[in-house]
């Protein structure tokens, strides 16, 4: 190729590369010409305006352009129109993420920070709508060193909840960012703390409910090794205390195996078909002498035709055998206790306990079914209870896809539903 050829060429792509930066630069450029053509009027020499002219548009043409960045509208209409791949995958994540500049503006909000948090207006200031100050300082310390943080967070309102809250810078080429933007993301822990408070809460009270017969009966022993050793009557006594303390052990250690085999086969539905007319008749007839002893009547209505659940034939008896005989024990006063079951065919079997005693104060009504929870401690320990009757039946409840609905008022009874 010659060396016009050459020259030709190179002027070519020149004149390509110029040329978007002559279009972009017009107005400028123009404004340059007409203040040159001024000078040349007003009687300047054109050898000294051409020279200053020509740096002036090399200069104009050399300048660096700022990078494009992405505005919150621009990342709203992303969202909408999900023109941005990113926007579908932060949408099918199920925890909260917000998607912040390195100004503390909120580029983006993902369906679910919506759904906890509420709609950020684009453009808004992260610290307009988060109010933690550790979250914050957080957020801010990444943006300044780039580095990876995450704290626990807890949130009191709308209802207590807590967060693993963690902040990480992305370099996101393409799309819509197009910059290093940093992911505030949202784990919800609650459900984990909450087990394991329950679990702490837990052993704690096995402890105490344990400890306290224990210590009753090695007080008794050293008693009958020492003053009480030619005491006939003083040990006839203590024998009989000594007898209903292990009795309870018994029961307690009992009712925690029930609970851990219950846990273990919670995700298992029973499947045997369970006649509940028989059954509640089984549990109304063994309760008889308890209830005669108590003074307490108990009323079974029934349908005639068979009432069939799928369900663990066992496990229903010691439901409704722990429903009635709460209610003959704690509504004693009302002296009668009436059981009705009705359902039966397609419909929906449903058995509904009621007595008529002082009934249970509205605040404790949510927590009646948790372990060890009573409503009185000296009534439930003096009736021979270990406070874990009511959970088993949430339990066995749970395993048969049932619920147990409670309704009490005070003075009037309590009545205790199982929907299957």
């Amino acid at each position: 190729m010659s060396d016009e050829g050459i020259v030709l060429d190179s002027a070519k792509e020149l004149w390509r590369t110029l040329l978007p930066k002559l279009k972009a630069e017009r107005p400028i450029l123009g404004l340059s010409v007409v203040l040159a053509l001024l000078a040349a009027l007003a009687g300047v020499h054109v050898l000294v305006i051409l020279p200053f002219w020509i740096v002036f548009v090399a200069v104009i043409l050399n300048r660096s352009e700022p990078a494009e960045q992405p505005s919150a509208p621009a990342v709203a209409a992303a969202a909408e129109g999900g023109s941005d791949p990113l926007v579908p995958v932060l949408n099918a994540l199920d925890m909260p993420v917000l998607v912040i500049a390195a100004d503390e503006t909120v580029l983006f909000q993902n369906n679910a920070a919506e759904k906890t948090f509420g709609r950020i207006p684009p453009d808004s200031y992260l610290a307009a709508r988060v109010r933690s100050p550790d979250i914050l300082d957080m957020v801010r310390e990444t943006i300044a060193t780039g580095k990876v943080n995450q704290i626990e967070h807890a949130e009191r309102l709308p209802s207590d909840a807590v967060y693993v809250v963690r902040v990480a810078p992305a370099d996101i080429g393409g799309g819509d960012f197009g910059r290093r933007v940093f992911l505030l993301t949202y784990r919800d822990i609650s459900q984990a703390r909450r087990i394991d408070r329950m679990r702490s809460d837990f052993v704690a009270n096995a402890s105490h409910e344990l400890r306290t017969p224990l210590a009753s009966l090695r007080g008794f022993i050293e008693t009958l090794q020492g003053p009480a050793r030619n005491d006939l009557k003083a040990q006839e006594k203590f024998f009989g205390i000594m007898h209903e303390q292990v009795t309870r052990m018994s029961r307690l250690v009992d009712d925690l195996l029930s609970l851990s085999r219950l846990e273990l086969r919670s995700h298992i539905a029973p499947d045997e078909p369970v006649d509940l007319v028989p059954l509640l008749g089984h549990v109304r007839d063994g309760l008889a002498p308890l209830a005669r002893d108590l003074d307490v009547t108990i009323s079974l209505e029934a349908p005639e035709t068979p009432v069939v659940v799928k369900g663990d034939r066992d496990e229903l008896i010691e439901v409704f055998e722990n429903l009635i005989e709460n209610a003959c024990k704690y509504g004693q006063e009302g002296q009668k206790v009436d059981v009705r079951l009705t359902g039966g065919g397609d419909g929906q079997a449903e058995v509904v306990v009621t007595d008529y005693g002082p009934g249970i104060p509205a605040e404790h009504v949510p927590r009646i079914t948790e372990r060890f929870y009573r409503v009185n401690v000296e009534a439930s320990r003096s009736k021979k209870g270990t406070g874990l009757g009511l959970a088993i039946v949430k339990h066995i409840l749970t395993r048969h896809r049932a619920r147990l609905l409670i309704h009490s008022e005070i003075g009037k009874g309590t009545v205790f539903t199982v929907r299957f």
